[in-house]
């Protein structure tokens, strides 16, 4: 395996990242009214029994059709230190690809704008707006439609419980929801879109490391957490996954551990039979356990296809911190945007799953590597707009 190389993760574990910075600016135009959910009780539109709620908001599935993908452009070299250009080099990339699908709006701060427009070429929108950090999966907000329109639920970015610096990023959701005037929701929870995945039929995956734990939600009970997952997002049942908390700056986010291919079909990464137990190997062998004894908020029992890792040992920086899952993969419109890692075989066979379940899409690899040193992936990465009436 190559040597470990520095990564966000890393400079986080030696004390090198950054305190709140007050930083100040963005986009201002637009403007969105704003509800707050309570904690529990009915979601908009449900009645008082527990009846259908046939009017109330609900989370697509990514697979839905999209309006747009957000992005970020990773600001601060405090953060990133030398990886920093090649971080810049696989968004621009990943951008410009996302785009051949389906528009996309890269957020940049305004003192870095045209240098994210030069990276990206003109098939990207860049919208100015501060920002800290590329995650736009976590600090964007999470879309969600129903017979009142579009809105977007904020769930008060708070830097993975206070492992970065967030000071801009903190802001992201409620900012770009007023510069396209669509309602805010504030969630009643804090926590990131990377922590949830959905089936867009009324089913919800989630780690308990992530959320419940003091770093984000303090004296919230994992009852309550589900509770307002159902209210915000129209769930009606909720699978949680131990995870693995402490391990990694997300607390084991779901997003790269298990996703849905479609309702009744989970995607699980699967590491090597040897691999030495880390944070993905102990998820991965609990998260099984769960998903096959598990069933859906349509009583289905779940069809679980493995999507095994690559070989670090063929991955060019490859570090102890480096996010080697194909499970962080995006779905776009009429795409599968995957990673290509450099392990040839892994590669093509993560390619011809994915292609497998999402027939009818094409499959395209994209090399994200410095992205992936930092812990990270395609997934993190970005942020669908669903499309909805009148948005």
């Amino acid at each position: 395996m190559a040597p470990s190389r520095p990564s966000r993760r890393a400079l986080l574990r030696s004390g090198a990242a950054l305190g709140a910075l007050a930083l100040a600016g963005g986009c201002s135009s637009g403007s969105s009214s704003e509800e707050q959910p309570g904690p529990s009780g009915p979601a908009p539109g449900a009645t008082p029994s527990g009846g259908p709620a046939v009017t109330r908001r609900a989370m697509p599935a990514e697979s839905a059709p999209h309006t747009r993908t957000f992005m970020a452009w990773p600001a601060l070299e405090e953060v990133w230190g030398d990886q920093l250009p090649g971080v810049r080099q696989d968004i621009a990339s990943l951008a410009r690809t996302i785009a051949g699908f389906e528009p996309v709006v890269l957020l940049a701060r305004p003192d870095q704008a045209d240098q994210a427009r030069q990276a990206c070429g003109s098939s990207v929108e860049v919208l100015e707006l501060m920002v800290d950090d590329l995650w736009a999966r976590d600090t964007g907000p999470t879309f969600v439609t129903g017979p009142q329109g579009l809105a977007g639920a904020d769930f008060n970015f708070n830097g993975w419980g206070d492992k970065q610096t967030h000071a801009s990023d903190a802001e992201v959701a409620r900012t770009l929801l007023g510069h396209y005037g669509i309602t805010r929701l504030r969630a009643p929870v804090t926590g990131e879109g990377g922590g949830i995945e959905v089936d867009g039929e009324g089913t919800l995956m989630a780690t308990e490391s992530c959320w419940v734990n003091d770093n984000r939600n303090p004296g919230r009970t994992r009852d309550q957490i589900e509770a307002a997952f159902k209210d915000l997002l129209g769930v009606d049942k909720v699978i949680w996954f131990k995870g693995v908390a402490g391990q990694d700056i997300t607390d084991c986010h779901v997003d790269a551990l298990a996703r849905f291919a479609e309702p009744g079909t989970v995607v699980l990464h699967r590491p090597a039979a040897d691999t030495p137990p880390d944070i993905w190997t102990t998820a991965s062998h609990q998260a099984i356990q769960v998903i096959q004894s598990a069933t859906d908020a349509k009583g289905r029992s779940f069809e679980v296809v493995d999507l095994p890792e690559p070989d670090p040992d063929l991955i060019q920086g490859a570090g102890e911190n480096f996010l080697a899952t194909y499970i962080n993969y995006y779905v776009c419109n009429g795409g599968v945007i995957v990673p290509h890692f450099g392990d040839k075989t892994a590669d093509d066979r993560a390619a011809g799953i994915l292609g497998d379940l999402h027939p009818g899409r094409k499959i395209t690899q994209v090399s994200v590597n410095h992205i992936a040193a930092g812990g990270g992936g395609i997934h993190c990465a970005t942020q669908q707009q669903p499309a909805a009436a009148g948005a």
